[in-house]
């Protein structure tokens, strides 16, 4: 059976896509080659057509998550009151409930710094989304530490309300966390 010119592209892309998804949702380790390339149709002896080992495509599916949630994030930093608009997505029940969707750092970055391996794209998630938490708080000399402590807190208080079984409960850190971050994001708020 002859394949289309573009088949290759097209079949990596979606490895990376559902790679990504499952990455995201369940975690690194907790994602089988096998699982992965059944769930596409795909033969697990056919992953190494694309890739050279699963290291390989978790660097490939953080970096595609990172410029999908890095899209999402300029988007809203392009809006009105972008701060509190970042804010407002990040700690909702759709961006909790749906992590497959989400930003790739609350799984993916823990479990990578927990195996002993660091990614420079962790390193750049994390700066460009704490460089555009500095610049919408303003000029000020603390800009830079408190968007590392209010990006830390929207990580933090998401992995947590993924974490706990009472929903009602999980709802209450979100929205704390939510409103806290928000008081701080106002002009001359001080990190608490």
């Amino acid at each position: 059976m002859r394949y289309s010119a573009d088949h290759k592209a097209q079949t990596h892309e979606r490895i990376v896509k559902e790679a990504a998804a499952r990455f995201r949702k369940d975690g690194i380790g907790a994602t089988g080659l096998q699982p992965l390339m059944k769930a596409l149709g795909l033969t697990h002896g056919g992953f190494y057509a694309h890739f050279k080992s699963k290291d390989d495509l978790v660097e490939t599916a953080l970096r595609s998550a990172s410029e999908e949630m890095g899209t999402l994030v300029a988007a809203k930093f392009a809006g009105d009151k972008p701060l509190e608009g970042f804010i407002d997505m990040y700690l909702s029940d759709a961006h909790r409930d749906h992590p497959e969707r989400g930003c790739p750092l609350p799984t993916m970055a823990a479990e990578m710094g927990q195996r002993g391996q660091p990614s420079p794209l962790v390193d750049r998630a994390v700066q460009h989304r704490a460089g555009l938490m500095a610049q919408a708080l303003g000029d000020g000399e603390d800009a830079e530490a408190q968007s590392l402590v209010m990006l830390s807190t929207l990580i933090g208080a998401l992995v947590l309300s993924r974490s706990v079984e009472d929903q009602d409960f999980a709802a209450r850190i979100l929205a704390t966390a939510r409103e806290a971050l928000k008081r701080q994001a106002r002009p001359g708020a001080d990190i608490p």
